[in-house]
């Protein structure tokens, strides 16, 4: 049976109740297989983190926040919800006549307590943006003996890396820690966390490195996860390497109860030292934009498309944008961008968003079976992305002729199903009107209202189309269709198997 487990962006150690704390709920299946045996190479452990601790921990500080708590509309007292509390102050107010009428309560002042470290002498500090937000109050406290205390001013934020810096004023130069290079970290490196857990005061702990690139639910998430304890107020605390060297950002933990279990996840150094950098020039990010949307090139798709290697970034659409003026089209494969070989999707947005905006990159794809090289000028992301478009509304498409192809039921897009479907007026391809549920249709996930606008990347406006794109297919001596879906209006290419 599947253990319950959450993953939990740790929230900061808190002196009053506060609805900040995400949580995002998981299963976790554990399974055990044999495989072959490797050599085993021995490494020698540290005798001891206490020089590491000593001479870098000045450098670690506490981080308390001051906020606002507006009152509940009805004066009762704050309480989580299906606490054992709630109908506890529920019947003590109507019993005393405030269940609704009662005297209205005043806001409160809440606190809360998270960690940071400091990154050069003149007082500049990064933490996660979910242990200041909200904020109107930051107070830094050192761990020295001497436990000075500085107000903070916000510098800027970031919500996709939930990075966020800090800058204090001091007389005299600061101690400060620099970032090191979080890909050279390896499965099994010791590492060591400090920070204010629990709000206990300074803590050091330590572990190894046991996994790289994770992903929680974020487009720019690189973590390096850990069984160094962290706990709640590690929140934006240094992990460091052997040299003291950042190389992560304690943010998140898996656990079934809120308490380290071992499975810590930090926000590596190669994604916080960037956003910093932009934090620190602009007081905000300034990411690359290509102007496309892109899907994964999974071996099915590559065997559709002619490929032999399943690599790259297969482009679904090309809006208006950097994409479409530089010559980019739907169904090119990404290869490389700017001199780096594309790996993934995910590979691709992470090299745009650290490429120059304003600047012609060269990238490389291969259409039709042939590599050519562009040159595209990005843009910038955060300006494309305060553009908003309206949401289409659906409605219900008329019945004309259909056909059953593939498991499906497909019939002729007409204008009067566009705007219903996410598509636009004028724009042509076949409706799914039904999904066999054995099908393989089904099982990639293909459903009713969805749109076919491309098979055998060619366009297909007629049901004699598709049937005209799979004999091709099939004197090709091809054993898959590839299909550009859009669901809602947002493309996917999807291989199916031809019968």
């Amino acid at each position: 049976m599947p253990l319950s487990v959450v993953v939990t962006k740790l929230p900061p150690q808190r002196a009053a109740l506060s609805p900040r704390r995400v949580l995002l709920a998981f299963g976790l299946g554990l399974a055990l297989t044999a495989g072959p045996t490797l050599p085993v190479y021995a490494q020698t452990a540290p005798a001891s983190f206490a020089d590491l601790a000593e001479k870098f921990s000045p450098a670690v500080v506490d981080i308390t926040t001051s906020s606002m708590i507006a009152a509940p509309a009805d004066g009762r007292p704050q309480v989580p919800p299906g606490s054992p509390f709630e109908k506890f102050f529920q019947d003590f107010m109507d019993q005393n006549g405030q269940g609704g009428g009662g005297q209205q309560q005043q806001p409160e002042r809440s606190e809360a307590l998270g960690s940071g470290y400091i990154i050069s002498a003149d007082g500049y500090i990064v933490t996660n943006n979910h242990v200041i937000e909200g904020a109107d109050d930051i107070q830094i406290e050192m761990f020295g003996a001497d436990h000075k205390v500085f107000k903070a001013k916000l510098v800027g934020t970031d919500l996709k890396t939930d990075v966020a810096l800090l800058k204090i004023e001091s007389p005299e130069p600061l101690p400060f820690v620099g970032f090191g290079d979080s890909d050279k970290m390896r499965v099994g490196d010791w590492v060591v966390a400090m920070g204010n857990p629990l709000g206990q005061g300074f803590s050091v702990s330590a572990g190894i490195v046991s996994a790289r690139g994770r992903e929680l639910n974020g487009t720019y998430d690189d973590f390096l996860q850990t069984d160094a304890a962290i706990n709640k107020g590690n929140s934006g605390g240094p992990l460091f390497n052997m040299d003291g060297q950042v190389i992560g950002m304690n943010t998140a933990i898996l656990s079934p109860s809120g308490g380290s279990i071992g499975i810590g996840f930090s926000m590596a150094s190669n994604v916080v030292s960037k956003v910093v950098d932009q934090l620190k020039q602009y007081g905000e990010t300034r990411r690359g934009w290509l102007g496309v949307r892109i899907q994964d090139v999974t071996q099915d798709v590559a065997d559709a498309m002619g490929l032999k290697v399943a690599k790259g970034a297969l482009v679904t659409d090309v809006p208006d944008g950097p994409g479409k003026d530089g010559g980019i089209l739907s169904g090119d494969v990404i290869l490389t961008f700017n001199g780096q070989d594309v790996k993934d999707s995910r590979g691709l947005v992470r090299e745009v968003a650290d490429a120059p905006i304003g600047e012609s990159v060269p990238v490389v794809v291969m259409r039709s079976g042939k590599e050519t090289t562009l040159q595209i000028k990005l843009g910038r992301r955060e300006d494309a992305e305060a553009q908003t478009t309206p949401a289409a509304e659906k409605s219900t498409p008329a019945k004309p002729e259909t056909a059953d192809v593939l498991g499906l039921t497909l019939m002729p897009l007409t204008d009067d199903m566009a705007e219903g479907l996410g598509m636009t007026v004028g724009d042509k391809g076949l409706v799914i009107s039904k999904v066999d549920v054995a099908s393989e249709a089904y099982t990639k996930g293909l459903r009713e209202g969805d749109v076919i606008t491309e098979a055998g990347q060619q366009p297909v406006a007629a049901l004699q189309d598709i049937q005209d794109r799979l004999s091709e297919a099939k004197d090709a001596g091809r054993k898959s269709l590839l299909l550009l879906v859009r669901h809602g209006g947002d493309p996917r290419f999807v291989a199916l198997t031809i019968q």
